[in-house]
């Protein structure tokens, strides 16, 4: 029986490790692999402490951490993912695809996927021009024309990110009307260096080892475009990683994992969760590192007042 058991090898999962150690809980630690979404990023700018590391290198270093302070009091089950989670008594059994583990207690820093684009070229040029964030990969792209293809709050939150670095800003909208907070619409398309297209869908992706131009469908002329661009940042969404949850813990419209802010407990006594797994308001790295670190005190204070 394990005090707690961590579902997920991202830097929220192994922010709660490290601290389950220092805090001698005893914990299993279950992931498929280390780092979470960044580990494919080039070059990373805004992870705290570090001026510029790559996601390659930041994953090592994510499993460098935890394997230091694992000790004999984490156990790490790298390549192992979660199945299915049920009550047992006071406690949880967790099935994986490997083995079954019980615990008084369970923290979910599963993480989510990027939606991706299903266009010619988008496989080609992933991370060769087309990335999935602005936060991370912007500064990349100083003085360039970019493109962000969505029309939701996180595409107008990436495009006025990334007006701040970019010579141009070009916002490709399938529909008419943005889903976007008006107020955020009006705010960023004030900018003379932000463009939108409406009724615009992405037809290709071209380039030579990195991206150079997109095609796109004007829907009202029913004609094929192209825009040079250098840059192309997705916001479509995110997928997130709960399917083994579903009947154990609430989740939102989107499948995200409702939390108490203050807390990060979920609807479920007895379990957290942290970082983009959430329906946390914003998802960053360092963002889920601070949660699941707040999650693991609030665990910590559970398990010694039962």
């Amino acid at each position: 029986m394990y005090d707690l058991a961590i579902i997920g090898g991202g830097p929220a999962g192994v922010a709660a490790g490290v601290y389950a150690s220092r805090k001698r809980l005893k914990t299993v630690f279950i992931t498929k692999d280390f780092g979470g979404q960044s580990s494919v990023s080039e070059e990373i700018q805004n992870w705290i402490g570090t001026p510029k590391i790559s996601g390659a290198e930041l994953s090592a270093n994510l499993k460098k951490h935890l394997e230091t302070y694992a000790t004999d009091i984490v156990d790490i089950k790298e390549g192992e993912i979660a199945e299915k989670i049920e009550r047992n008594g006071a406690a949880f059994v967790l099935r994986t695809n490997a083995a079954e583990y019980s615990a008084r207690a369970i923290l979910i820093t599963a993480g989510s996927h990027r939606r991706k684009l299903d266009v010619p070229g988008a496989t080609q040029f992933d991370n060769k021009g087309i990335t999935y964030c602005a936060s991370c990969d912007g500064p990349l792209f100083a003085d360039q024309d970019v493109a962000v293809i969505g029309g939701g709050n996180a595409a107008f939150d990436s495009a006025s990110e990334l007006l701040a670095y970019c010579k141009s800003v070009t916002l490709i909208n399938r529909s008419e009307e943005f889903r976007a907070d008006p107020s955020s619409v009006k705010k960023v398309l004030s900018n003379p260096k932000m463009h939108a297209l409406r009724n615009a869908s992405l037809v290709e992706i071209n380039g030579n080892k990195f991206v150079t131009s997109l095609k796109y469908l004007d829907k009202e002329s029913n004609e094929t475009k192209e825009l040079k661009v250098t840059g192309i940042f997705v916001e479509i969404g995110s997928v997130p990683a709960t399917e083994f949850l579903k009947g154990i813990v609430d989740l939102n419209q989107y499948g995200m994992i409702i939390v108490d802010s203050k807390t990060q407990k979920t609807s479920c006594e007895g379990i957290w969760a942290a970082g983009d797994v959430t329906d946390g308001l914003y998802h960053q790295n360092n963002i889920a590192a601070g949660d699941a670190i707040k999650a693991l005190e609030d665990i910590y204070l559970h398990l010694h007042t039962k």
